[in-house]
């Protein structure tokens, strides 16, 4: 039984792919279907939105080559696969979908890379979401601690948390999807959001009573964050109007975890309307802040470095501030962790170091 009006939308829209490639054999055509070319000459950063978008130039995929034929048929299996879960109210992760091609025959994946890129091809033409087709992946470890009233479903259909009250000290657990039919944000009275990337300090900000003192909504990323948690950022953000700021260590790799939350990411490029948020701040560690703070370090390694070369010509760190930033880090050859802030005690972090930046920030 088909769930709600977005999965029936993507059962549409999947039936429809088919549908057309049917009619081309049908036609005595060689089957074929136009997509963005998903190249990094192809990804354009919207200065009027601040995302990451697909531009014009289009790929066709053929069924003239046995690979083309075989992309073909295994999109054809993907599509009655998706349409088949919806039907009858069942979810797969991308692991899940990627072993049960073993009994496609000729249809069959060779890597999980491959199904999963077929799973964003299809997408892309469907104009539908992953969540729409029930396809989620593996536990991303994400979790939100605050006085925020959310309802989302379960066995037992729509029930109400509160993410402080209700939840234990590690916080509520952010399903895979969060869409307003699944997962709808009743009330807070936070002031603000931080997305933090450790579990460390995550912890470490819950045992200070840091949400209850500063009316703060948390948000544990988990590293990388998976795409839920940046929709929900995204959510709280604008159904909130909460102002968000991003907590990370100080390395090439957090500042692009930072990035990817305020401007989307280039493999996600397709949905950056849906994930990303412009007006997120930074708040963790930079190269300043390890000066001015005395904080303890470890040495830029090789690959560090190029990825801080790199991100010099990224749009996303283009202003003043980033550009500062990176290329005082590349000067000093140096980074730090959140935990190293610890160096003063483990209340510094908040009772000195976040009110003093959420202050300059005009939050607190």
């Amino acid at each position: 039984m088909v769930k709600n009006e977005r999965q029936q939308t993507a059962m549409d829209n999947l039936t429809s792919i088919v549908g057309n490639i049917y009619d081309q054999l049908d036609g005595g055509n060689v089957p074929m279907m136009e997509l963005p070319q998903r190249s990094k000459r192809n990804i354009e950063f919207s200065v009027q939105h601040n995302v990451w978008t697909y531009g014009d130039l289009q790929t066709t995929r053929t069924s003239k080559t046995v690979q083309g034929a075989q992309m073909m048929l295994r999109t054809i299996f993907t599509a009655d696969f998706i349409n088949e879960m919806i039907r009858d109210g069942k979810s797969s992760t991308l692991r899940e979908m990627y072993y049960i091609s073993e009994g496609w025959e000729n249809a069959k994946f060779g890597t999980q890379d491959e199904s999963n890129l077929l799973a964003e091809d299809l997408e892309i033409i469907s104009k539908c979401m992953r969540e729409d087709f029930k396809l989620r992946p593996e536990e991303s470890g994400a979790h939100v601690y605050g006085n925020l009233d959310i309802s989302t479903m379960t066995k037992k259909g729509m029930k109400t948390f509160n993410c402080m009250d209700d939840v234990a000290e590690t916080g509520f657990a952010v399903p895979y999807n969060v869409e307003r039919d699944n997962f709808e944000i009743k009330k807070t009275d936070a002031k603000f959001v931080m997305a933090i990337e450790t579990g460390g300090m995550f912890a470490r900000l819950i045992e200070n009573g840091f949400p209850e003192r500063h009316n703060a909504i948390l948000v544990h990323l988990s590293g990388q964050p998976a795409r839920s948690t940046r929709r929900l950022i995204k959510r709280l953000n604008e159904e909130m109007d909460l102002p968000v700021t991003v907590f990370t260590d100080g390395d090439p790799w957090s500042f692009r975890i930072f990035a990817s939350v305020a401007y989307g990411a280039i493999k996600t490029a397709h949905i950056s309307e849906y994930l990303a948020t412009p007006t997120a701040q930074f708040i963790g560690i930079t190269a300043s802040d390890i000066l001015n703070y005395d904080l303890p370090t470890d040495k830029l390694s090789d690959k560090d470095l190029g990825a801080l070369n790199a991100e010099l010509s990224d749009p996303r760190f283009a202003d003043e501030f980033w550009v500062n930033e990176i290329q005082a880090m590349l000067e000093m050859k140096k980074k730090s962790e959140q935990q190293a802030l610890a160096k003063y005690g483990l209340d510094f972090v908040t009772d000195t170091y976040l009110p003093e930046k959420l202050s300059d920030m005009g939050i607190l």
